[in-house]
C-alpha cells in the first residue's frame, strides 16, 4: 500500500542547517576554554540530539553549561544560514496535492524546528512538526514515533519515514514502518544500508520521483 503519511527528518533531509550549527559550536566551545571544532567534526557529531552531539566535545560535567551557551546563541542566529535542500519544497507540495500528509519527526528542538519550517515556507504542507522537548523521547525511541502517529491519527501500516541517518532507520525498524534515506546528510550510504534502510537515494529528487509514483 502506498504510504499516506510521510514522516520526514529535518536536518540533512529537508534542510541544510550545518553552517548555523557549526557556527554555534564555534561560539560555544571557546567560551569553555576548548578549541573550536571543524565543520567536518560537527557534521559527524549531529543526528542523535544536541546533548549527545555536544558530549563529543565537552565532558559530562560541563554539558549543561555548554548547552545553555549554545542554545542562547543558536536561538538568536538560527535563521541566518538555513536553506531548504533541493527538491524539498517541491516534494512537500506535490505530496500535499496528492492528498497525502507529511510531517516532521526530528531530534532538533521542536520550537526551533517549527520556526525554521515557517521561515522556509514549509509549514503549510506539514500536518505536524515533532521535535526534541515536545515529548520525553528522541529518535529512535518508538514512543516518540508512536506519539506523532497518535496525534496524526495514523497507523504504522500507512506510514513511511524519510531520513538521512541510522537513527532514522532504527526508528522505522522499532516503530514498524519502512525508512527510505537520502545521502544528503551526515552519514555515508553503506551504514544506512547496513542499518536496514529499505531504499537509499542520492537526493530528494530521485526519492520523490519514486514516492510520488507510489500513489
Amino acid at each position: 500500500m502506498a504510504p499516506r503519511l510521510i514522516l520526514f527528518d529535518l536536518d540533512g533531509t529537508l534542510i541544510d542547517h550545518f553552517r548555523a550549527i557549526h557556527r554555534s559550536y564555534c561560539h560555544t566551545l571557546p567560551r569553555l576554554g576548548l578549541p573550536a571544532p571543524s565543520y567536518a567534526e560537527v557534521r559527524a557529531a549531529v543526528g542523535g540530539g544536541l546533548a549527545r552531539a555536544m558530549l563529543r566535545f565537552v565532558a559530562p560535567a560541563r554539558l549543561e553549561e555548554a548547552l545553555a551557551i549554545y542554545r542562547d546563541y543558536f536561538d538568536a542566529t538560527m535563521l541566518d544560514d538555513v536553506t531548504a535542500l533541493p527538491g524539498a519544497p517541491e516534494l512537500l507540495q506535490a505530496l500535499h496535492a496528492q492528498g497525502r500528509r507529511s510531517a516532521v519527526l526530528t531530534n532538533k528542538r521542536g520550537s526551533a524546528s517549527r520556526a525554521i519550517c515557517e521561515h522556509l515556507g514549509l509549514s503549510p504542507y506539514l500536518a505536524g512538526i515533532y521535535g526534541a522537548g515536545d515529548t520525553p523521547w528522541l529518535k529512535p525511541a518508538p514512543r516518540f514515533a508512536a506519539h506523532a502517529l497518535a496525534d496524526l491519527q495514523a497507523s504504522p501500516a500507512e506510514t513511511l519515514l524519510v531520513g538521512d541517518s541510522p537513527f532514522d532507520v532504527e526508528t522505522g525498524r522499532q516503530s514498524g514502518f519502512p525508512c527510505w534515506v537520502v545521502t544528503t546528510g551526515t552519514h555515508a550510504a553503506e551504514p544506512r544500508r547496513a542499518a536496514g534502510a529499505e531504499r537509499v537515494y542520492g537526493n530528494l529528487d530521485s526519492l520523490g520521483a519514486d514516492l510520488l509514483r507510489a500513489s
